[in-house]
């Protein structure tokens, strides 16, 4: 079968990166390409904990996109193993299923939460985080029965979506309901992650809240607070009027299209700016809740001088490595929360899974997938994707898949 597969080593990366900014199409075109399209076999089920997959819908994340680029930290290497097949938002349908597998059939339609914890590396005390239901984030992804991965698609014993075929645990698996696209399907692991974010760094519905980027995370982050009847008021710094659009549609109140966080911050009530005798201004007052899905230093700098005190931001943007002043991080008491993945939270005294959650919270109307999928693209043109991602807002682009159906 064809596959997208992934690979990179010191040589390759020391050289992409001295001749990449130049050409960029070097890092997906030709022979040093970080990605390339090859015939692989089809995979085999690891145990009998295990499924096979055919591969309806899998979406294009914008983590894979800075893989391709290598924008990401190396810090992050001991937790991937290459080669791989990209791709963790899936959506397929179960043809093969192990001996210990009771819950699912082949011919059940399914997504797939990508985490790679304890229960699918076969280790049977669990850590803490997975005995805390924090499954994203696993202390155990170098270990146990698979190579390193911190989530399938950047796993080698463990193909991703983009492939017609891949295999996942029994615990990875959610039911589509049977109204569900394959679509809206692919869809839900980013949606899952946006709610982790929101639930774990929950607004009052008198709040002031923050989002940067109006890119799909950032509308689902949106989707997510709307979805949760968190009657917030919601700003939204996104330069796209393209993308402004469809977050304002989204349930946003404001949109901040030239990036001026300190002049929106400024209007709030209570807010008051004051300038140092070098770099940017400082805000006393602002945000209560910020939600950086861009993640850079310029982002990360200006949040926390328009976060007031006491306010949290949550870090869902993976960008490079960042310089911070954090003198606002002290002097106004501060909270930074990192954002991964997703996992389980505690609704009316028990666990619920945040898949489960997303699910029923589209089953139920109160958020709607529809529109989000913009481009669909086969396999054999995974180039042309990357370039639609290159220019989303000139190519009118949310979110792009990979599709076999």
């Amino acid at each position: 079968m064809k596959a997208l597969v992934y690979n990179i080593n010191v040589p390759r990366f020391v050289l992409l990166k001295a001749v990449g900014s130049v050409l960029k199409n070097l890092y997906y075109k030709g022979p040093l390409a970080t990605v390339k399209l090859k015939d692989v076999a089809e995979p085999r089920l690891p145990s009998e904990e295990w499924v096979k997959i055919k591969t309806a819908v899998c979406g294009f994340c914008g983590s894979d996109q800075s893989l391709i680029f290598l924008r990401d930290s190396p810090t992050a290497s001991p937790f991937t193993s290459f080669p791989c097949i990209f791709g963790h938002e899936v959506a397929g349908e179960v043809t093969e299923i192990g001996e210990l597998v009771k819950d699912f059939k082949p011919g059940d339609r399914v997504a797939v939460a990508p985490h790679l914890d304890c229960r699918t590396r076969g280790i049977k005390e669990a850590c803490d985080a997975c005995s805390q239901g924090m499954y994203g984030s696993c202390e155990n992804v170098a270990r146990g029965d698979l190579s390193p991965g911190m989530f399938t698609g950047i796993c080698s014993d463990i193909g991703g979506g983009f492939a017609p075929y891949l295999v996942a645990h029994k615990s990875q698996l959610f039911k589509l309901p049977d109204s569900f696209s394959w679509e809206q399907g692919a869809l839900l692991e980013p949606l899952a992650v946006a709610l982790q974010s929101v639930w774990d760094n929950r607004p009052e519905n008198k709040d002031e809240v923050l989002v940067i980027g109006g890119g799909v995370i950032g509308t689902m982050v949106v989707k997510a607070l709307r979805g949760l009847e968190i009657g917030c008021r919601i700003s939204v710094s996104e330069p796209s009027s393209f993308h402004a659009e469809a977050i304002r549609e989204s349930g946003a109140d404001h949109i901040i299209s030239d990036g001026d966080l300190l002049g929106a911050a400024s209007a709030l009530d209570k807010s008051a700016r004051y300038k140092p005798l070098m770099g940017d201004d400082i805000m006393m007052g602002g945000y209560d809740r910020i939600f950086d899905t861009v993640g850079s230093s310029s982002t990360l700098n200006l949040a926390l001088r328009c976060m007031k005190v006491g306010g949290v931001m949550s870090v869902i943007g993976i960008g490079h490595d960042v310089k911070l002043d954090l003198t606002p991080f002290w002097l106004k008491l501060q909270t930074l929360k990192g954002v991964f993945s997703s996992g389980e939270v505690e609704i009316d005294g028990s666990r619920k899974h945040v898949f489960d959650l997303a699910i029923e919270l589209v089953e139920n109307g109160k958020i709607s997938l529809d529109g989000l999928v913009t481009h669909k693209f086969p396999i054999d043109r995974f180039r042309e994707m990357i370039e639609v991602n290159m220019a989303k807002s000139r190519h009118k682009a949310l979110k792009t898949t990979v599709s076999f159906v």
